[in-house]
């Protein structure tokens, strides 16, 4: 990031780097156990500037996830406009909700579902967090929504309600996070992946015909799928 005349560029380098050094931490230890001199460790600041910029371990929590969602909708939009077909465009955001990263980029931040357990058990509690978390699902419901009626004006999707279709497919995802952070053996990320899909099928009436498999690998002539970045499982980092 170049610096810019009145200093913003150093204090925007700053900010990310305490809010990639709190996503490494609250994944290692937690939310209830991270400490903003944790993060502050791992920043290689002091506690005293990591409040400056964030005032409470709430806003950090809140603020990391930010960045986390992002960066994971930065790639997704990437990954979908490479995409010619709603069908496949679907597939590849369920695949960065359910499957791990094959590379993951050593500079993206380091997320997981976990960080999502955090925030939905923080946001039960203190207002703040809660208003955050329903942004965050909202842009969540309104990108799936979107791809439903693309779909549907191609021609490819059949008549249902795309609200109704992103608020239920969303809830899908997020139960099957909750048995994937848990490293559940009897639901694990590929598993989450095909029925996600499956359901997604019967309820849009479309013939599915993966394009991923199971293990997280691409079939030949695709890009990865994507998403530990939210989401190693994490929406996978959504």
């Amino acid at each position: 990031m170049r610096q810019r005349a009145d200093g913003s560029g150093t204090a925007d380098q700053r900010r990310e780097q305490m809010l990639r050094a709190a996503l490494e931490v609250i994944v290692e230890r937690g939310y209830p156990d991270t400490r903003i001199a944790d993060v502050a460790q791992r920043a290689g600041t002091s506690p005293a500037l990591v409040i400056y910029y964030f005032k409470t371990k709430d806003q950090l929590l809140t603020e990391a996830i930010r960045l986390s969602e992002d960066t994971w909708y930065a790639t997704g939009t990437s990954r979908v406009a490479a995409i010619d077909t709603a069908v496949g465009r679907l597939e590849e955001l369920v695949a960065m909700s359910c499957l791990p990263e094959e590379d993951d980029d050593p500079d993206a931040p380091n997320t997981s579902w976990l960080l999502w357990l955090d925030l939905w058990t923080q946001a039960a509690r203190h207002p703040e967090v809660a208003g955050v978390r329903q942004k965050f699902d909202e842009r969540w419901r309104d990108t799936i929504a979107s791809l439903v009626l693309e779909g549907q004006e191609a021609g490819e999707f059949g008549p249902v309600s795309p609200a109704d279709f992103a608020t239920t497919l969303s809830a899908l995802l997020d139960g099957f996070a909750i048995q994937i952070a848990l490293e559940d053996p009897t639901v694990d990320a590929g598993r989450a992946f095909e029925l996600a899909m499956r359901f997604a099928a019967g309820e849009l009436g479309f013939t599915w015909v993966p394009r991923h498999r199971a293990g997280g690998q691409a079939d030949a002539g695709r890009h990865p799928a994507g998403a530990g970045a939210v989401r190693d499982g994490a929406r996978a980092d959504r």
